[in-house]
């Protein structure tokens, strides 16, 4: 059995199954941009950098300091970092938290408070704010394994089958059996690097790698076998050596 020989109603369930998971791999690295990426460019940093700030963090600035020039950096004005930025450099002492904590409020409390249900942090006491005036190292460990466990479970899912569909393909058992490997190994480099970022920024370059990887994988698992189930002709064949 192969794709191109597939019952229709197959055919229209792979297809969808696989057309979805490619939107949905669309919208992650939207999301990943608008998260991550977009606001350190507006500061004229690079994809590398707001890796690893990410994980790495900046060792010499605090916490709350990288997100008010970061991530947070659009939601703040000029002048409310400035006075958010002098308290962090002043040491963060809790005396003078009542004199910014209008400032915290006005700027920050609409998404980071228990009233506001984001889920964010909550930064309304002092005892709040000062966890995230201390130096930046990045995610903590604690994340790094919420997030890891997630994405391996997740992205394991997810391959397992678009793979599933794409070994039925006419491509060389060869071929299939290199493109279902190379997703499950972006996915360790990918995650894997994640921890090794957070001990050096190097290894920052091997998160990009992984996931430029992963990506190309899926859409050839997703281009191929499409193509096969709706477009490829008899003499396309590549199955000298099936299974």
């Amino acid at each position: 059995m192969t794709l191109r020989t597939l019952a229709l109603p197959l055919k229209v369930l792979a297809s969808v199954f696989l057309l979805t998971i490619g939107v949905a791999y669309l919208f992650a690295l939207a999301y990943l941009y608008l998260m991550d990426v977009e606001p350190h460019t507006k500061h004229g940093m690079g994809l590398v950098t707001a890796v690893i700030m990410k994980y790495y963090g900046q060792r010499d600035t605090t916490k709350l300091e990288a997100a008010l020039r970061g991530p947070m950096a659009e939601y703040v004005s000029d002048a409310q970092r400035k006075v958010l930025v002098q308290w962090i450099r002043q040491g963060a002492g809790e005396a003078e938290f009542a004199k910014v904590q209008p400032t915290l409020t006005q700027a920050c409390a609409e998404c980071h408070s228990v009233s506001s249900g984001t889920g964010l942090p909550t930064l309304t006491s002092y005892a709040e704010v000062a966890r995230y005036t201390e130096v930046d190292l990045g995610q903590s460990i604690k994340s790094l394994v919420r997030v890891s466990h997630i994405h391996l479970f997740g992205m394991s899912f997810i391959f397992m089958f678009t793979s599933l569909i794409f070994v039925f393909s006419d491509r060389p058992s060869s071929v299939r059996a290199i493109l279902v490997v190379i997703p499950f190994l972006a996915i360790w480099l990918d995650i894997g690097s994640w921890w090794f970022t957070k001990h050096d920024p190097l290894f920052a370059y091997i998160v990009i790698g992984g996931g430029v990887l992963m990506g190309l994988s899926l859409a050839l698992q997703i281009g191929i076998s499409l193509y096969e189930m709706w477009w490829a002709r008899g003499n396309d064949r590549h199955t000298g050596d099936r299974p």
